[in-house]
């Protein structure tokens, strides 16, 4: 049989995806006992058992100065930003999208502009936030926003714009005006598509939810690594990396699973 024809079961699946996350635990593991057998104050790479000990300090010992548990109080922070930033972007996107991908005279007036602003680094823009929006949480969520709005809206127009004529036709001849034709032939079928440009958002999402953190904030995911990095406190920075990561995959399959089960139709067989 040749590989191009293999199909993967389900469990099959999940051994064969752990095998390259193992593989790189079991290399970092390898040169981090390497470099503490010659070093064993070496705080590049820490064990562990180091990382255990300077973690549990963040999650079960509150703070002296504000009472908090650093660890969970910087979860909230960051999953609270980036929660109302990705939910004014999906909701802007898929108004947007949808009056783009309907009306063509709209489409080819407002295109160019949503074009131009996708293309330009939304990071460049984070001191003009600043300046225009102060120092609080309405710049960074503004971040966000910016910063993925644009693709998912460029994702869900197309999307919308490729839809067979023949649907809209059809429902032109029962009636329908262009506002039924939005809500009930093309909202339907770009519902799934959202769903997947949200997942494809999720990753740019983060990197300007940490960024915005480690420039101006007290609190958040972003801001502890970046106030650690001056300590060298990879025991530290290497756990939330983990737990952002961990963070970001549950997210993932979460968005996944919903739009298996709403929308099962736009899912192919046994995928």
């Amino acid at each position: 049989m040749r590989w191009v024809n293999r199909q993967v079961r389900r469990g099959e699946g999940i051994l064969l995806g752990a095998l390259p996350i193992l593989l790189l635990v079991l290399l970092y593991l390898f040169f981090a006992a390497q470099r503490h057998a010659i070093n064993p104050a070496d705080k590049i790479l820490p064990l562990p058992g180091a990382m255990a000990q300077a973690l549990s300090s963040l999650l079960f010992v509150p703070d002296q100065l504000s009472g908090k548990l650093l660890f969970w109080a910087d979860t909230g922070a960051s999953l609270y930003r980036l929660g109302i930033g990705l939910g004014i972007a999906t909701l802007t996107a898929l108004v947007v999208g949808l009056i783009l991908g309907v009306l063509p005279t709209v489409r080819a007036t407002f295109s160019p502009l949503v074009t131009g602003i996708a293309v330009i680094p939304p990071i460049a823009l984070l001191p003009i936030l600043f300046i225009a929006l102060g120092l609080g949480e309405t710049a960074k969520i503004a971040l966000i926003v910016i910063g993925i709005t644009p693709v998912m809206v460029r994702d869900i127009m197309a999307h919308v714009a490729a839809l067979p004529r023949e649907q809209i036709v059809k429902a032109q001849t029962l009636g329908a005006n262009s506002w039924q034709i939005i809500i009930r032939v093309a909202l339907p079928q770009a519902m799934p598509r959202l769903l997947h440009a949200m997942r494809l958002a999720l990753g740019p999402a983060w990197v300007f939810l940490i960024s915005a953190e480690a420039i101006a904030s007290d609190v958040g995911l972003g801001y502890r690594i970046f106030l650690v990095r001056r300590y060298l406190s990879m025991d530290v920075i290497i756990p939330y990396v983990a737990w952002i990561a961990l963070l970001a995959i549950i997210m993932d399959v979460a968005l996944l699973a919903l739009s298996r089960r709403m929308f099962c139709w736009a899912h192919e067989a046994g995928r």
